[in-house]
């Protein structure tokens, strides 16, 4: 069953899909790209019990019929909405220039460069590679992550990735899917992410990077909310706890700022392979 944030995300991506891909007419997906819209704001009013802008389960029963009759409607649609843009996911960096917004987006000072990898799908995981005679290789398992605000947080998703101590890239950096579930002050997700490098092939002072981000329905991109890093002398197996650090990631590790005082962490558990 969908909830209505990710049956807008599926009806965004029809929406916007080129002439030659999609089976309907440029005004039936305009009509796809105002329900996604719709579903945006039912998804906002039920992450906010105070919200102003309301978007109410009536109101989302009106267009059922619509949706069903996609192919044939033709009446003027009910809502006073636009078609969702396209969602924005930021480059590393670019997210400096945007406007600050609550507690957490104070201070920091990001260090980023452009992936210098092929780009990545969402959600897709590498998998592990081939063992080498006296190398380690490391899966690193992301088991959950605390935060004061864990329940409101859309979409949320992990993206880990290993730099340099200049911030240059050393792997391919991996996108974790969505969070499994929220609970109370955690955010789980229980999946396991393969180190694409051997770890004794790692430059001294690399640092493996965890970015948590979310969706932002109001600005309509997908944000970074905090980071946590674990260094090399930190590669040990079992489980792990790490801090959580105020955004812009800052990938050269200069300036650092934890983002909360209260014990949230970001809990990791460590396998190393060795052939």
């Amino acid at each position: 069953m969908f909830s209505p944030y990710r049956l807008a995300r599926h009806l965004q991506k029809e929406a916007q899909a080129q002439h030659n891909n999609s089976e309907f007419t440029e005004e039936q997906k305009k009509t796809i790209g105002k329900i996604a819209t719709c579903l945006e704001l039912r998804s906002a009013a039920l992450q906010s019990a105070q919200s102003q802008e309301e978007f109410k389960l009536e109101d989302l029963k009106k267009l059922e019929p619509i949706l069903k009759n996609i192919l044939t409607y033709n009446k003027e649609f009910p809502f006073d909405v636009q078609p969702v843009p396209l969602r924005r996911i930021l480059a590393p960096g670019e997210e400096e220039n945007l406007e600050f917004e609550e507690d957490e987006e104070e201070g920091g000072a990001g260090a980023g460069s452009p992936d210098s990898f092929p780009a990545r799908v969402p959600g897709t995981l590498l998998p592990r590679l081939p063992s080498e005679p006296g190398m380690t290789l490391l899966t690193i398992r992301i088991e959950k992550i605390g935060l004061k605000d864990a329940g409101q947080c859309i979409d949320p998703y992990i993206t880990v990735s290993v730099k340099d101590l200049n911030g240059i890239d050393l792997t391919p950096v991996q996108d974790t899917p969505v969070a499994s579930r929220k609970e109370d002050t955690y955010v789980h997700f229980n999946v396991d992410i393969e180190l694409q490098k051997h770890v004794e092939k790692l430059t001294k002072g690399a640092a493996i990077f965890f970015e948590f981000k979310h969706y932002k329905p109001k600005k309509k991109f997908t944000s970074t909310k905090c980071f946590a890093f674990m260094e090399m002398d930190e590669i040990k197996p079992g489980p792990i706890v790490i801090e959580l650090y105020k955004k812009p990631t800052d990938f050269k590790r200069k300036k650092l700022q934890l983002l909360t005082k209260k014990p949230l962490y970001l809990h990791l558990h460590q396998t190393l392979h060795q052939d």
